[in-house]
């Protein structure tokens, strides 16, 4: 049984308070048949990682392996997105994103904010997968194209990036947001909405990046999977368990602790 994807989870496209909470899961391939696997607050995960290998494909809800050793994806089974990449300069054969645009900001604790775009109607569940601790969408546009080269302008200033990993995001985990400094910046564009996001993970300290997938569920935060095991608090990059094949059992191996597991 493999790893073959998954779902970021967080908060639903609500009103941003976190009373719509959605739980992420993974995506696992068997003999060709996928099935989704809800990952919720309380689940038991009990699963060993054994080879990691290309992840393949799901074509019409079936799977078609990639014996590749390449993980998470092979050359052949990489899906580049282009509008990830476009700054205005459509990377297409033909521009095709003539729908409303939402710029948006975002602020992972303590204080990394980002400028972002997306369809107008996808602006909820974007904040969602990206585990935004706090949220601004400050402009609406006509087409994706004006939208790209507005966000491109932004990014190259002092205050804003558009691209934000997933161990900066982790060195936020149970810390706040700056607030002085979030307030100056969004109110420099009038924002149309504002967000401010909770997961219920009540986290006192940052969890330990692991990958793994055993320990009981704690929730989620974008893509990042919280798990409690042995005492200690870690946290799952969901995408670093694509390409793995899952075994029965949890091997016994060294784990780095958190310092919390050594309270009294």
């Amino acid at each position: 049984m493999q790893v073959v994807g998954y779902e970021s989870g967080g908060i639903d496209e609500g009103d941003g308070s976190g009373s719509d909470a959605v739980a992420g899961g993974l995506y696992v391939a068997d003999g060709g048949e996928v099935e989704y696997v809800a990952v919720d607050p309380g689940t038991e995960l009990a699963f060993g990682l054994g080879d990691r290998r290309c992840a393949g494909t799901v074509h019409e809800g079936s799977h078609v392996a990639c014996e590749s050793p390449t993980a998470p994806y092979c050359d052949a089974h990489s899906d580049v997105w282009v509008c990830a990449r476009c700054t205005g300069t459509c990377l297409k054969d033909e521009m095709d994103c003539h729908e409303e645009h939402a710029m948006y900001l975002v602020a992972f604790a303590p204080d990394t904010f980002k400028v972002g775009v997306t369809r107008l109607w996808r602006l909820g569940t974007r904040l969602r997968e990206q585990g935004a601790d706090r949220a601004a969408h400050v402009r609406t546009f006509p087409d994706g194209r004006v939208a790209r080269e507005v966000e491109a302008e932004l990014a190259s200033g002092p205050d804003l990036v558009d691209r934000v990993r997933v161990p900066t995001k982790l060195d936020g985990f149970g810390r706040t947001v700056d607030g002085e400094a979030w307030d100056a910046l969004v109110d420099r564009f009038d924002p149309i909405e504002r967000f401010d996001f909770e997961y219920g993970l009540d986290l006192a300290e940052r969890p330990v990046a692991e990958t793994m997938a055993a320990g009981t569920v704690r929730g989620w935060k974008g893509r990042v999977l919280v798990l409690d095991r042995s005492g200690s608090t870690y946290a799952v990059d969901a995408r670093e368990l694509v390409g793995y094949e899952l075994t029965e059992g949890v091997p016994e191996r060294d784990l780095q602790s958190s310092l919390g597991a050594f309270g009294g």
